[in-house]
């Protein structure tokens, strides 16, 4: 158990009989009547984020969240595979609990989120940022580059379609952050 004091960025609490991450909150005094906190909370089934305030000092069950590295093998029918990078347990998850999964290529290390009390996963993700080789694009034409924001779509080797900019060309390897699939820069061979 815990109280609104407790409350910090990335907390998992039980709320309506479903498990939520805090991704934030405001301790409001208003100069008439009682102290409250204001949150959004992050439901770690469903993705979908809300917002909720608190009485200031109610109790809120916490919840006991452990991350552990897993190495992406392969996508089958029943889901996406991992195996645990230290004790080579095998485990599949449905594609619902990873945000921007084709992003992942096999081989690279991603974080899962597990309930402690009952070891059932939660959430699985992937690192801030990925390095991928650019599969097909259209060629840039000449003169379409003076202006700095003009972006093409392009296909990256796990499937993604992001968008990029027009100097862009097949083959080359890109940085693009997993939080809002966007290009970061281009890799130097």
């Amino acid at each position: 158990m815990a109280t609104t004091a407790d409350f910090k960025n990335g907390l998992t609490i039980e709320f309506n009989d479903q498990l939520f991450q805090i991704v934030q909150f405001q301790h409001v005094k208003p100069g008439k009547g009682p102290a409250f906190v204001r949150t959004k909370l992050k439901n770690l089934k469903t993705g979908r984020v809300i917002e909720n305030t608190f009485t200031a000092g109610v109790k809120i069950n916490t919840v006991r969240i452990e991350r552990r590295p897993y190495q992406y093998l392969y996508q089958d029918e029943a889901g996406f595979n991992f195996m645990h990078a230290e004790t080579f347990e095998q485990i599949s998850i449905s594609p619902d609990f990873i945000e921007n999964a084709d992003l992942m290529k096999e081989g690279q290390i991603v974080e899962i989120n597990f309930h402690a009390d009952t070891e059932t996963p939660l959430t699985a993700e992937l690192p801030p940022f990925v390095e991928l080789v650019v599969t097909s694009t259209i060629a840039g034409e000449k003169g379409n580059t003076a202006s700095s924001n003009a972006l093409k779509p392009a296909t990256l080797e796990t499937g993604a379609e992001i968008m990029v900019p027009m100097f862009i060309n097949e083959g080359d390897i890109l940085k693009v952050d997993t939080r809002d699939r966007s290009y970061s820069e281009r890799i130097r061979k």
